[in-house]
């Protein structure tokens, strides 16, 4: 099995009706989708953890719409190889051939002058671009080229979706659906791979193999015994990037600065990208800590400025100290639940009226029409504060911000209670 092309690239669907996953971007009611079946896709940009099915939706449609297909990897391309790829597709319009797809896998990790090499062609519509990234388009992407594309956001693929790979390499895939391969726990295989399934289909590959060469059903302790064996084998292609990501994080999440500290040697020791490191820190100073220590986001803030300007090898030490104090800071998760809440409740509620007292004014119509006519002015009450109702009669009364148990929200709790009474009673 070593020599064969590995399960992963195996199993890449054939046609976009084999596509696991991304319904809210390729579903048949979703845009991209009818973009699809109408051959006319715009520019876009893939964002979405990995093993979603980047490369593969870019491949797909490529295929459905019968366009020359060429690929980079931002990791090895650059401007020349770019430069060709545009010549090349140049040369394709003077014969009136169809208008080729460009797919940048890791497209984040360009720079500048890379990324501007692009601009010409998007715009002069030589090639459709598709570029695939792992992080936020609007940190790593310029604006420019931002601008001409379209953002899809994909989502880690479900249990259901990871199960029904499994079972579907099982039974179709052309060399295990020989070996008879008895699953008896799943648990591990799904946990392992973190919603990847590359990595899913990696590890079901190795353990499948060890399953029989020992004669044994897949358990958990059987999955778990095999990858740790072959670490070497799960960790290929740049997996463990993502793995020390995740622990470096979580070591801060649960106030473990000597663990913290070590993750972020082993990344400094990997040669990454140290404003990638501190926008993490960014995001944690608000996701899991907040309000208990609005400092931390002050601190991450500085931190993420003044890398980008130092660099290497100095940065460490910026970076040291923010992340002691994010990991030693009291935590909490309160804003991060209150926007998950606040979005949920929009997502079932949908696009409720705002109160008349709350609408803006500005033409006479609308001042007839009561805009604006019973709005309280807090700052002409004692205490800058009056109570009046700012949500939408159907969710009135409900409870989106919950502060944390922390001195510091705690406080926040007790002003929201001296404030508003009942409403803010917890």
């Amino acid at each position: 099995m070593a020599t064969r092309i590995p399960l992963a690239e195996r199993m890449r669907p054939k046609k976009l009706d084999d596509y696991v996953g991304q319904q809210h971007i390729i579903g048949q009611d979703a845009v991209l989708y009818h973009a699809i079946q109408q051959k006319n896709i715009p520019s876009m940009l893939l964002w979405g953890p990995p093993g979603v099915g980047k490369t593969s939706l870019a491949l797909l449609m490529a295929k459905e719409l019968g366009r020359p297909f060429f690929s980079l990897s931002a990791i090895q391309a650059g401007v020349k190889d770019i430069r060709e790829i545009i010549d090349k597709a140049e040369k394709l319009m003077n014969f009136n051939q169809e208008q080729p797809i460009l797919f940048i896998d890791e497209i984040h990790r360009f720079s500048k002058s890379q990324q501007d090499s692009l601009l010409g062609a998007v715009e002069r519509g030589l090639v459709t671009l598709i570029g695939a990234t792992t992080e936020n388009p609007s940190f790593e992407v310029i604006s420019a080229l931002l601008s001409r594309c379209q953002v899809y956001v994909l989502e880690h693929l479900s249990t259901e979706d990871l199960v029904g790979l499994v079972e579907k390499a099982l039974h179709e895939d052309e060399y295990l659906k020989d070996l008879h391969i008895q699953i008896e726990e799943y648990e591990a295989i799904l946990r392992l791979s973190g919603g990847d399934a590359r990595k899913l289909l990696n590890v079901l590959e190795l353990v499948s193999n060890a399953a029989v060469l020992h004669h044994e059903p897949i358990t958990n302790a059987f999955v778990l015994k095999q990858v740790q064996q072959n670490m070497a084998i799960y960790d290929k292609a740049g997996e463990q990037h993502y793995d020390i990501i995740s622990a470096f994080i979580k070591s801060i999440r649960g106030s473990d600065p000597n663990a913290a500290i070590y993750w972020l040697a082993r990344m400094i020791a990997g040669g990454e990208d140290p404003s990638f490191i501190a926008r993490r820190l960014l995001i944690l100073a608000s996701e899991d800590i907040g309000n208990a220590n609005p400092n931390a986001l002050l601190l991450a803030n500085t931190c993420f400025q003044a890398v980008n300007v130092i660099g290497w090898p100095e940065s460490r030490i910026i970076l040291a100290q923010t992340v002691t104090y994010l990991a030693s800071s009291v935590k909490s998760n309160a804003s991060y639940e209150a926007i998950n809440k606040a979005q949920s409740v929009v997502k079932q509620t949908g696009d409720l009226s705002v109160p008349l007292h709350l609408r803006n004014a500005p033409t006479k119509l609308m001042k007839e029409l009561n805009y604006g006519l019973e709005y309280k002015y807090a700052h002409a009450y004692p205490g800058n504060f009056v109570i009046q109702e700012f949500l939408p009669e159907e969710i009135s009364g409900i409870t989106l911000y919950d502060p944390g148990k922390n001195p510091q929200e705690e406080k926040l709790r007790q002003s929201l209670r001296d404030k508003w009474k009942e409403k803010y009673k917890y």
